[in-house]
């Protein structure tokens, strides 16, 4: 391990990322906020405490002490685990009525799993199986359902063999579904979250304290004002006081005459501004409500207890209000007022998300909406009376409508699957069904989708020397049941189709981002269960680069050379024609074979965004940078391995076009190292895309691009053109012509960074 990434997995960070939770547990107004920051306060702390006391190893693919690698642990941001097994829970209602009296087992949960592998236990989960009544939300859950199907089918010896394996963890750890019916999604639609999930959401909605502030005076405070007002005016002995033009009060004197009906109306009123005050809290101390209503208070039938000065205020006050909006009882006040009810008449975004979300209460917990229309639609009399009439909010409607189920396109184009990330999380809902329909017995296939939605929800692991993070296959149970899989014709056509219009999708929806890590790692099962030998290559981490690849990076920039060769994209970024055919690889860490001789060439490239400065994480930064640059991040693996040449041509235009207008987009927002990284990465994309279009869709496209370009990016766009035209980039990234070479990462100051 490197002493740079030694120090990433350092403590240091841990005690950074608990000392950021801490301050947001203790200072966010939002009660929501500060209830997550706890936990992620309690989590950190776990982390430290277990690298404290050796039980944690940060950077292994089994960092809990006596764990083994299938276990799924609770991982901290940037890859930390926390110690905690999330198959490890108090024992529900239901489970503990299942344990027997005078069970053998150290602990209930023991003694429950022991029960499930008895006669009785059995024989639930048998039909279970059968019936397809039950839910695997973490891995573990599915571990004695393949034990019973094991057994059904007379498969002693690996029942017993899988039973063996997970006999030591089985007085902690759940091994058994919810017994529940299941609304998995059928694959030819997904969905983003459950019922449960959005419910949670919309009814956590609440009000925000302005808004808060607003209505209370709008329902509460000004009917009260207004009456107050109307006191102290009736005690006036000529006109209503009024303000000059310079600030002067003119007119009669409070404080004169005294109604009849006077002192039972100050009663009255004094009575219910009591009443609010404890439910509201008290008005400013020096508005003119505090002053009219403090001078109320010491005049129970007359001003006797009032000095002329604060009888004075009193006419101040009055004239002020009478100013600003009108007397008592006038056409200007009156106005006001209608206005101003109407918008306190308006229910709440919250109130209207309670609706939303009382609507959900319908749909089963763990499924899914077939439509919209179930739940939109105006609030009834019977939902919220003071709201009948009013419609849902297209804001709250799209949070719904992560529970949609529909397919990924739909989504997409509806903005719920708003990016890459988001596409990764549902796919697994195709992909496990793809990889079950190898399986002849249908409730092990189904066992099987749900074990694997359930394993692509694992938060990976930060790890370091190469090590790779723990595959489906690994898992015991899912070993155990890996004879039963035939590779399906059927199965692989789908899974192949399945791989190309989700490639397609992708590329499509977001031109300008990179393929992110959990994407590539659910295309690589796609091209697997599809039969295709992809060397996809994830994006690695600059903190904790291990300084070189393993070979699959070498054998992308392959085919990126020949895929790309001659193209705008080899111009631009200088490809090498091609690499020379390794017949025997021999340099190895970690156990590992490695391409030494393409991580040297990435750090050979890297020099051109070396300036002089910048830490250890910059410098690999850049050398990182060139790996995407010399494999094009996945896109010429995926476009000659899944035979999208043609439709590339078609759409490239359109996509290059996109692309570089985010990239300018984003350049005009305030510099960050950040958002020049994205950027570079956006025209990056674009580059790729320009390569396949015609020499005219080029120029149209160029000069598009150099018609919206800023300042900022002028020196990149003038060197793309020139390029285009057939120039070169020097060793220091420069044209003769005076253009840059727009790279994202840099050792020392970025020249886009200083161009204003």
């Amino acid at each position: 391990m490197s002493e740079e990434a030694r120090a990433t997995a350092s403590a240091g960070y841990a005690m950074r990322r608990l000392e950021q939770a801490l301050e947001r547990a203790l200072t966010s107004d939002d009660l929501a906020v500060r209830r997550r920051a706890a936990v992620r306060v309690d989590a950190w702390r776990n982390v430290l405490d277990g690298m404290a006391s050796g039980r944690l190893t940060v950077g292994s693919r089994t960092p809990v002490a006596d764990t083994p690698a299938w276990v799924t642990l609770e991982v901290a941001h940037g890859g930390f685990a926390t110690g905690r097994y999330l198959a490890e829970a108090p024992l529900r209602e239901d489970e503990l009525a299942r344990v027997p009296e005078n069970a053998p087992g150290e602990t209930d949960r023991e003694r429950l799993n022991l029960w499930f592998l008895g006669d009785e236990g059995l024989a639930e989960l048998g039909r279970a199986l059968r019936s397809g009544n039950y839910r695997i939300d973490v891995p573990e859950e599915s571990a004695l359902l393949v034990v019973a199907w094991l057994l059904e089918h007379e498969q002693y010896a690996a029942a017993l063999d899988l039973t063996s394996e997970l006999r030591p963890l089985m007085h902690r750890l759940r091994f058994t579904p919810t017994f529940s019916p299941s609304s998995t999604p059928s694959g030819a639609v997904v969905r983003l979250q459950p019922v449960a999930e959005v419910r949670s959401t919309l009814r956590q909605a609440t009000v925000r304290p302005r808004i808060a502030a607003m209505l209370e005076t709008l329902r509460v405070w000004n009917p009260l004002y207004d009456r107050l007002v109307a006191l102290w005016c009736d005690t006036v002995d000529d006109e209503l006081p009024e303000l000059t033009a310079d600030g002067a009060v003119v007119g009669g004197w409070p404080c004169r005459v005294w109604p009849d009906d006077w002192v039972e109306r100050r009663s009255q009123w004094l009575d219910e501004f009591h009443a609010a005050a404890e439910m509201h809290g008290h008005r400013h101390p020096k508005s003119n409500f505090a002053r009219l209503q403090a001078a109320l208070e010491r005049c129970p039938s007359d001003s006797s207890a009032l000095s002329g000065r604060e009888v004075g205020w009193i006419r101040r006050a009055l004239a002020n209000t009478i100013q600003a909006h009108g007397a008592p009882g006038s056409e200007a006040r009156a106005a006001l007022r209608t206005t101003q009810n109407a918008v306190a008449a308006r229910p709440t975004y919250a109130t209207l998300a309670h609706v939303l979300s009382c609507r959900l209460d319908r749909f089963p917990d763990d499924g899914g909406l077939p439509t919209l229309d179930a739940i939109d639609g105006e609030v009834t009399a019977d939902e919220v009376p003071a709201a009948a009439g009013s419609a849902i909010p297209a804001h709250l409607l799209a949070k719904a409508a992560r529970a949609l189920e529909a397919p990924i396109g739909e989504l997409v184009d509806r903005g719920v699957i708003s990016s890459g990330e988001v596409l990764a999380q549902v796919l697994p809902q195709i992909t496990s069904q793809l990889l079950a329909a190898n399986i002849e017995d249908p409730s092990l296939a189904a066992a099987y989708a749900q074990s694997y939605a359930a394993f692509r929800r694992r938060r990976s692991l930060l790890l370091l020397n190469l090590e790779h993070q723990v595959r489906f296959d690994e898992l015991p149970w899912i070993a155990a049941v890996a004879p039963y899989r035939d590779r399906r014709a059927q199965a692989t056509r789908a899974a192949a189709q399945s791989l190309r219009e989700t490639t397609v999708l992708a590329l499509t929806a977001f031109p300008q981002t990179i393929l992110p890590n959990p994407l590539v790692r659910e295309l690589g099962a796609l091209a697997s269960q599809a039969g295709l030998k992809l060397p996809l290559v994830e994006e690695v981490a600059a903190d904790i680069f291990m300084g070189t690849f393993t070979e699959k990076w070498r054998d992308a920039a392959s085919v990126a050379s020949r895929v790309m060769f001659g193209t705008l994209y080899a111009r631009y970024y200088d490809l090498p024609a091609s690499w020379p055919v390794v017949e025997q690889r021999r340099y190895k860490r970690w156990g590992k074979a490695t391409a030494d001789d393409f991580a040297e060439a990435c750090r050979q490239r890297s020099r051109e965004a070396s300036n002089g400065g910048g830490g250890h994480v910059a410098q690999h930064g850049t050398v990182l940078e060139q790996s995407q640059i010399l494999t094009t991040h996945n896109l010429a693996v995926l476009v000659e391995g899944l035979e999208l040449t043609d439709w590339l041509r078609e759409v490239a235009p359109e996509l290059a076009g996109r692309a570089f207008g985010w990239a300018v987009q984003r350049q005009s927002q305030p510099v960050t190292l950040t958002g020049i990284k994205n950027t570079a990465y956006a025209w990056r994309q674009a580059i790729f895309y320009l390569s396949f279009c015609s020499q005219a869709s080029q120029g149209e496209v160029l000069a598009r691009l150099e018609e919206r370009a800023g300042r900022r990016l002028a020196p990149a766009v003038a060197g793309l053109q020139q390029v285009a035209a057939g120039e070169r980039f020097d060793a220091a990234g420069r044209t003769p012509g005076g253009g840059r070479r727009l790279l994202g990462w840099s050792a020392g100051p970025h020249w886009a960074a200083a161009t204003n």
